[in-house]
Parts: structure tokens; sequence; C-alpha cells
């Protein structure tokens, strides 16, 4: 038995060659909440929306977001209703007073739908508007994400990391930004003073989530701060990964980030923004998968490939380091 912690694109990817070392039924995965977002009054999990659309074959594998083909007519009518009327657009974050109202599971991070600034697909919709309809009757953010599961066929566990609000809010020479904002809107090009996860330590992992975290843990090739630094910061989950086999696959070559602004991220929050930084983002890991042309160096068990993913067959490749490096601290 694995379980994968997943946010981005960097642990998706590498999913896609799982087959290679494990089966389904052996896999758990667990992905970040905190760059969720309630836009328009839809709730938005776009990092557990990936791992859905990927499980169930439907990602549009050129953004790794989305739908593949999906059409965007709502989104351009926004656009152009906003236009007309001589709306404001770019995001819109509510009044403070607004952001604790409503929806609990949507604290911190609510923005108006007046031209919409993410790109939101027509049939991508539907599946919000599910997930808002079905945490509007009741059920937890678990119990929805397990029915959008089962829809969309995966025949992996999927868990939100939790059921509770926790928003990843960056603090930026412009003022403080919702990470969505930060980087859909504005491309991660403001300067980053530090990052918060408001609301995480009163936040509890989801149903499932500690108990997979008893398994051998990957930690994926994603941002170690705005996609997993989330789950590290629920109360429980850091003093479990401390009593587990843990490996982490670097985001980086050297210095370079492969993708996003995980250097930025790491030197805002005292890491170094570099695949040794990682022993400072992640001091419970016991083993890392690097890049073979990486110079890094670390005092615990070290597997070097070429972890560049750019296809099914690179993913097969990392993961059957990821295989070694589980078998050399099991």
């Amino acid at each position: 038995m694995v379980t994968f912690l997943s946010g981005g694109t960097g642990t998706p990817k590498l999913l896609d060659g799982a087959a290679a070392a494990f089966s389904p039924e052996e896999i758990t995965v667990v992905a970040n909440t905190g760059d969720d977002i309630e836009l328009g009054g839809l709730f938005v999990s776009p990092d557990v929306d990936t791992l859905l659309f990927q499980g169930g074959g439907v990602l549009d594998r050129e953004t790794w977001w989305g739908i593949d083909g999906d059409t965007h007519r709502t989104n351009s009518a926004l656009l152009d209703i906003a236009s007309a009327a001589g709306l404001p657009d770019g995001p819109q974050y509510l009044p403070a007073e607004k952001q604790t109202e409503g929806r609990d599971l949507a604290r911190w991070r609510r923005f108006s739908g007046v031209a919409e600034f993410m790109t939101i697909g027509d049939r991508d919709r539907a599946v919000h508007i599910t997930r808002t309809s079905l945490l509007d009757e009741g059920h937890t953010l678990s119990e929805a994400t397990q029915r959008l599961a089962d829809a969309f066929g995966l025949t992996v566990d999927l868990l939100p990391m939790s059921d509770d609000p926790v928003a990843s809010l960056v603090h930026t020479e412009q003022g403080l930004m919702h990470f969505q904002e930060y980087w859909v809107a504005h491309r991660g090009e403001p300067s980053v003073d530090t990052v918060e996860f408001r609301g995480s330590s009163n936040a509890d992992p989801a149903p499932g989530v500690l108990e997979a975290l008893d398994e051998a843990v990957v930690i994926g090739p994603s941002n170690p701060v705005t996609s997993i630094g989330p789950m590290l910061a629920l109360p429980g989950v850091a003093d479990a990964l401390s009593q587990t086999p843990v490996v982490a696959v670097s985001p980086f070559l050297g210095d370079d980030a492969f993708s996003g602004p995980a250097g930025d991220l790491m030197a805002a929050v005292n890491a170094d923004p570099s695949t040794e930084g990682l022993a400072t983002a992640y001091p419970f890991a016991d083993a890392f998968v690097i890049d073979e042309g990486d110079d890094a160096a670390f005092d615990r068990p070290t597997v070097r490939t070429d972890i560049g993913i750019d296809s099914r067959e690179d993913a097969a490749r990392v993961i059957r380091a990821v295989e070694d490096a589980i078998d050399r601290v099991n």
C-alpha cells in the first residue's frame, strides 16, 4: 500500500506512471484543498478536480487542468456582460465580513463571479455545481469527493486533505492575496513576504487521511509550499509522517523549479529554493528522488534518475525510482 500527497500538476504527472510499480487498489491519494475557492457561489477544488479528470480519462493534458475539449461559453458570457456593464475585471475578493459568512468551508476564499478571473469550462462547471449542491445538502467535502470519484470511475482512493476550511493566503508587496489570485490572475509576479495557511490550526485531517499515512508515503514533485504545505499544517499530519516511510520527489533541478512558483515561495518561507531545500521543507523525509544531473547531497538515501516527466513512460521511470527509494527505507 502507498499514499501519495498531491497538489498542483507535479504529483498527478507522476501518477501517470503509477502502474509501473503499484496496482490501483494499493494507492490512496490525498489532495491539497488549500487552493480551493468559492467563485460566484460555486465551490471550486482545483487539485481534487485534476485528479478526478485524470482518473476519468478526460483531463486536458496540455494545461493539466480542466476537461479536454471543453467549451467556455459561460465564462465568455460573464466576461462580455462585465465589459458591457462597465464592471471591473480581474479577481474581486469579497469584503472581509463576507469571508466568514455563508458556507463555512469557503471561509477566507470567496470571490465574486463578475468577470470570472479563472477560466472554467462548461463541463468543468457542472462538477462545481454538483459539488456545491452536495455541500449545501449537508454532505462533507469528503463525501462529495467520493460521489464525484464514483462518477468519474476512479480506481484509486481519493481523499481531500480536510473537510474544514484552510485557505492558502500569500502576503505580497501588493497586499494579501489568495493563492489563486496570486498565481492565476497575477501570474506569480508580486514579490512574496510570507505564506499563511489560515484555518489550519483549527482544522482536522479528513476521515481516512491519518490512517492513509500509516502506509509508505510519496510526496510528488509538487510545490512544497502551497501544494504540500497546507497538508503539513494540519494537526497530526507532520507527526504521522515522522513515523512512516516517506519518499520525496524533487520539483527542482538544482536551483530551478520545473514549473510554477516553487522557488519564490520556498525563499519566502526561509527554505533554500533548490533541491537541497527539500531537507528543510520535509524534515521527516526518509529518502529523496532527484535528477541524475543534480549535485544536491543529503544525509539520507537518495535515488537519482531523469525526473523530467513529459510522458507516461517518463512517469513510469520516476515511479520505479520511487519504488527503489521505498525499498531502501522500508
